[in-house]
Order: C-alpha cells, then structure tokens, then sequence
C-alpha cells in the first residue's frame, strides 16, 4: 500500500511539473502577445492564476509527503525519542485537524461556487478551480493519517527519510 501510494504523489509531482510548465507558456503567450504583437490576451493572467493555486496545492501535498515543509529540526533533534515522538504526534493532529477543515470547507466552497464560470473565460467552472482545496486536503489528510499511524505503532522513521532543506548553500 505505501508503495502504491509512494507512487501515486510522484505522479502528483509530475503534474506540478506540467502545471509549472503550462504556466510558463501561458504567461510567455500573453507577454508575447502584448508586447510583440500589440494585441493583449484578456485571459492569460486569469488562467496562470488558476495554474498557480493548482501548482501550489499539488506542490504542497508532495512537500507533506516527503516531509518537506518548514519545521523546528533544531529543536525536535535535541529532544530524547520519547518527547519527540509526543511533540510529533501533537503536531501531526494539529495538521490532521487542519486537514480536516479544508476538506470541509474546500467541499462547501466547491458545491456552492461549482455552476459559477470564470470571468475571461467562460468554459472555465469555478467548482474545478476551487476543486483543488478538498482534493489535496484530503490527500494531505491520508498522508497525516499514516503519519499518525506510524508514530503510534513507533515505525516513523525519522525525519520522514528526507531532510528538510534548510536553505544552506553549503550542503
């Protein structure tokens, strides 16, 4: 199951490349076209503003899973095994419960604004745009959700297989 699910958020990570990649031609599309060829496109920024909160959110649901997000290294490091598996089991319902509320809110938000359209682009339905809140809340949720599991059974390997990067040019 992890192996399955080791594999699935690389494909997540593949399309944030497509998405980063997508919204660097959108947005070279729309610079071309207003500078070069004098004739603005009117739906470009909207578009890359969409590409953007997806490629964040699916970015965000790869950093969870690798455990790349920003945390107290220092800290947690000079804790014996016993207080940083406590500190992290906090810390993970802290994220779970977090997790919790943009699925909700995410699933509200979508249902309410889903026959909404967008303004440049009439096709566009806000409900997909907006779709992205529960879906990676709730992919988040089952990465947190096994988190949980392995520090309660005491399988957490520790810190999650990857670093965090600490921003260091020396490394």
């Amino acid at each position: 199951m992890e192996r399955a699910f080791r594999r699935f958020i690389d494909l997540v990570e593949w399309w944030a490349i497509l998405l980063l990649v997508l919204m660097v031609v959108v947005v070279s599309l729309g610079v071309f076209f207003r500078y070069v060829v004098n004739a603005a496109l009117v739906w470009y920024d909207e578009f890359a503003g969409y590409l953007l909160v997806w490629l964040t959110f699916s970015g965000t649901i790869v950093a969870s899973y690798r455990r790349r997000h920003i945390g107290f290294d220092l800290l947690m490091n000079r804790l014996y095994p016993p207080a940083r598996s406590i500190l992290e089991f906090v810390s993970e319902l802290c994220i779970l419960g977090f997790q919790v509320v943009l699925v909700w809110y995410g699933w509200l938000l979508t249902r309410k604004m889903g026959d909404e359209t967008a303004v440049s682009l009439e096709w566009v339905r806000m409900g997909w745009v907006y779709s992205v809140l529960p879906i990676a809340g709730g992919l988040m949720l089952v990465i947190s959700l096994m988190r949980l599991l392995r520090i309660v059974s005491g399988t957490d390997d520790q810190p999650g297989g990857e670093e965090a990067w600490s921003g260091s040019s020396s490394e």
